[in-house]
């Protein structure tokens, strides 16, 4: 769907090839940002570490000083993740150490130690996955997404964080999870990056066809006061109708309708629904949708 508002809005004659250029620069513009978000939790929990160190080294350490705990820094999910192939790779292709703003760092750590949550896991010498697993997600969850310096800083590096930030949030939660079912190299695996180019290439060629459906739909609201975002949402809506047969039309008309509330206006959500579901019956009616049997399809 960006890429294909990025086309809509270039000026002049789109080269052959662009679009899907335009798609692929889009996913390493995620598949960066994603490592950078996982990169800087390792991070704040491996600051312990420092933190340590520093304190040690004072002209004249307290006892507290000398007794930092750093528990967190032997996180075992955070070492899984460290350990990782693919994730050492990506964070030296992109050189993620060279973007991280350390006193930003140091502040969200600071913010940590203080907490309830990490005073109560640091008081527990056991280790078991649940905590591990539970206090990474904290740092994300409760000291980074609601940190306005540390959503500025996301937003002056990564031009995608206003696109991608709640993809993002999923997506570093579900590695959380399974870090293990991730891959750095790619983000997609194969069959979701030759479904997201073969739309993309059937909404671009088949735009006529997709066009002579919705604008006699839009009558009542005029052309030139339909979002942009909207009308290739739409198109890429009919487009699944009519060319994808192994989705069902009911999955169809959902994501669209959430792609529309999440990205455009506040009543694309309703406008969306109503003309897919319009144009969806007047394909059925003509029997021009073709898809592969569902069980627990009712559309």
């Amino acid at each position: 769907m960006q890429t294909l508002y990025t086309v809509d809005s270039m000026a002049g004659e789109v080269k052959p090839g662009e679009p899907l250029s335009i798609l692929n620069k889009k996913l390493e513009q995620s598949r960066h940002l994603f490592t950078y978000l996982i990169y800087f939790i390792t991070e704040v929990a491996r600051y312990s570490e420092t933190a340590a160190k520093h304190r040690a080294s004072k002209n004249l350490p307290s006892a507290e000083d000398l007794s930092v705990n750093t528990k967190i820094a032997g996180n075992e999910l955070l070492w899984k993740i460290l350990e990782q192939p693919g994730f050492k790779a990506a964070v030296a292709e992109f050189k993620i150490p060279y973007t991280v703003d350390t006193e930003l760092l140091k502040k969200i750590y600071l913010q940590l130690v203080d907490s309830a949550e990490y005073k109560e896991y640091i008081e527990v010498q056991a280790r078991d996955k649940k905590s591990e697993k539970g206090i990474l997600e904290y740092i994300f969850s409760a000291l980074l997404l609601p940190n306005e310096d540390f959503i500025s800083h996301l937003e002056e590096n990564f031009i995608n964080w206003d696109d991608d930030g709640e993809m993002m949030q999923q997506l570093v939660l579900g590695f959380l999870q399974k870090p293990g079912s991730y891959d750095f190299g790619t983000m997609v695996s194969k069959d979701k990056l030759e479904f997201a180019k073969g739309l993309l290439q059937t909404t671009l060629e088949k735009s006529e066809v997709s066009l002579e459906l919705i604008k006699p739909k839009l009558k009542n609201w005029g052309a030139d006061r339909i979002a942009a975002l909207d009308l290739i949402i739409l198109q890429m809506g009919v487009c699944e109708f009519l060319f994808f047969e192994t989705i069902p039309t009911k999955v169809t008309i959902n994501e669209y309708i959430d792609l529309a509330k999440e990205y455009s206006t506040v009543q694309s959500g309703q406008f969306v629904n109503g003309l897919l579901d319009n144009i969806h019956k007047e394909l059925t009616e003509q029997n021009k949708i073709h898809k592969k049997s569902f069980k627990n399809s009712t559309l």
